[in-house]
């Protein structure tokens, strides 16, 4: 799924003393920026990717994935399902210390599990299988799930644990999901590195941990992490060498990179599937101009007509320069429990889209309002402004509202959208996890990221049979029928898998895994 292109570099004008950076880092200094930063140092906070792949350079989980995605062992040494009792039982790994000296036990695990299914958590659904953790002693801890869940170990990856004694001492034994505690700026991990400076927005500071149970790899001695919402700004500042690693790259700026002296670009196909949501319990459009007391898109002629409206083809080409891949399906193709058999997404038909809203009864059109990012995902904006003139021309007046990640979620899980889009990027690599989060029916741990209310009976019946089937085929014809449901009912629209495109100067040795995590465990400086 990855590619990497060795490129030539072109001098430029240093533009980077804009955002204040510092002069040419040391041979061991790491300075790396991203459009995003992380909006909480809390693990469980936020269930979201610039946090969750910011703090595994921190904190760890009992497993872990490596270079090629596979798990493998971190905090716990080994597994296995339990004997008596589904569920699977874990040994950890002895004379570990956090970050602030603490020793590290089973009942650290189970506090940060606690923590984790808290009201005030966003990580509540990784545990939805579960029905009991008991400790058995300090380097041993069962999870007693309701049924055989043979994905568990997988789908906990980013199950990130905290010391409790520090969190209580801390007045941190729940997440600062809402208001901000000790563990919004401060953290005491196990992992590689230790944060040292947080200043919001502005600089985050890491030095590696001298007692990390691992043997580093790395050669950093100090890494920076800067916020850089402006994209050129960024762009000049790698440019410029004042910082070693930029991510994401503007598309349009890519092929440039391609023949920049001195750059090396890293470009793939990130496992996220950019998608619409719809409000599909919404009583009325929130935002129509024209229509009060109803939703059109609680009908599915509508929601179809809004998919046949778009022309993906043309995103992909004019905005992604070709390196996306046209989505049918809440995840990438290629990954596990894909669903083969409804591969093929709508065809692209403008006049079959005016016909189904004719059909519906809504011939003359409607006004509604798109909410959109303007700094989350790859060109999210100019996206959305090319969707609201493809709905636009079928009569589907979006007006459109962009705002800045830190926002975003807030408004949608207040209901502030009539349609809405979304990135989502399995954890699990599996088919399983989308479900789960964005198509089972919200239940205060299931559906946590269903922010539009989507239910389906018969979707809420399998998902606990595909969680515990053993059998790969019985599997998966159940996924295949799940996928076939969503189809059906557009529940979503999935556009496109997004492109994944980074750039660091020559000199620095990195991994880019498929997920967009950055981890600097695997960073090298010369």
């Amino acid at each position: 799924m990855l590619r990497t292109t060795r490129t030539t570099r072109l001098l430029a004008t240093a533009a980077a003393a804009a955002i204040g950076l510092a002069g040419m880092a040391g041979a061991e200094t790491f300075r790396w920026a991203s459009t995003t930063d992380p909006q909480t140092m809390d693990p469980h906070a936020a269930n979201v990717a610039t946090v969750t792949s910011f703090l595994n350079n921190i904190y760890e989980g009992l497993v872990r994935r490596d270079a090629t995605m596979a798990i493998e062992p971190s905090l716990a040494t080994s597994w296995g399902p339990l004997q008596d009792e589904p569920g699977w039982r874990f040994h950890l790994r002895e004379g570990v210390t956090f970050h602030g000296g603490q020793a590290f036990t089973a009942d650290d695990v189970l506090f940060s599990y606690e923590r984790g299914i808290s009201e005030q958590s966003d990580v509540r659904s990784w545990f939805a299988p579960v029905t009991e953790v008991r400790v058995v002693d300090d380097f041993t801890i069962d999870f007693v799930t309701a049924l055989p869940n043979p994905l568990f170990p997988e789908s906990i990856a980013n199950f990130l644990i905290l010391d409790r004694g520090w969190a209580e001492e801390n007045g941190a034994e729940v997440p600062a999901r809402d208001a901000e505690k000790h563990t919004t700026r401060n953290t005491n991990g196990t992992g590689p590195f230790v944060l040292t400076a947080r200043d919001p927005g502005v600089r985050i500071r890491l030095v590696p941990n001298p007692d990390w149970w691992d043997e580093a790899t790395h050669n950093i001695t100090e890494a920076i992490f800067t916020p850089i919402d402006n994209p050129a700004t960024g762009l000049a500042a790698l440019l410029s060498g004042e910082i070693d690693k930029l991510s994401p790259i503007p598309i349009r700026d890519v092929s440039r990179l391609r023949e920049t002296d001195g750059i090396e670009t890293f470009e793939g196909l990130e496992t996220r599937v950019i998608m619409l949501g719809f409000g599909h319990d919404h009583d009325d459009l929130r935002y129509s101009t024209d229509l009060e007391g109803e939703n059109p898109f609680q009908d599915v002629r509508v929601r179809r007509a809004v998919a046949q409206a778009i022309d993906v083809g043309a995103i992909n080409q004019v905005l992604m320069s070709g390196m996306a891949e046209p989505a049918s399906q809440l995840l990438p193709a290629g990954l596990s429990g894909y669903s083969e058999a409804h591969d093929a997404r709508p065809d692209f038909d403008p006049d079959a889209a005016r016909a189904l809203l004719a059909e519906a009864g809504y011939g003359e059109g409607f006004s509604f309002g798109l909410r959109c990012t303007n700094d989350r995902y790859l060109n999210d904006e100019d996206v959305c402004q090319a969707i609201t003139g493809m709905l636009q021309r079928v009569g589907l007046n979006a007006q459109l509202e962009t705002m800045p990640v830190r926002n975003y979620w807030g408004e949608l899980r207040e209901g502030n959208f009539d349609l809405f889009l979304l990135g989502w990027s399995p954890g699990t690599f599996d088919a399983e996890h989308p479900i789960r989060f964005l198509a089972a029916t919200p239940d205060g741990t299931l559906g946590s990221w269903n922010f539009g209310a989507y239910s389906n009976e018969r979707i809420d019946e399998l998902l606990p049979l595909i969680q515990s089937e053993l059998d790969a085929q019985a599997r998966q014809d159940m996924l295949d029928e799940v996928a076939g449901i969503l189809q059906a009912e557009v529940a979503y629209v999935p556009l496109y898998t997004e492109p994944l495109v980074w750039a660091a100067r020559d000199g620095i040795d990195l991994v880019q895994r498929p997920d967009n995590f950055f981890m600097l465990r695997w960073v090298t400086v010369e």
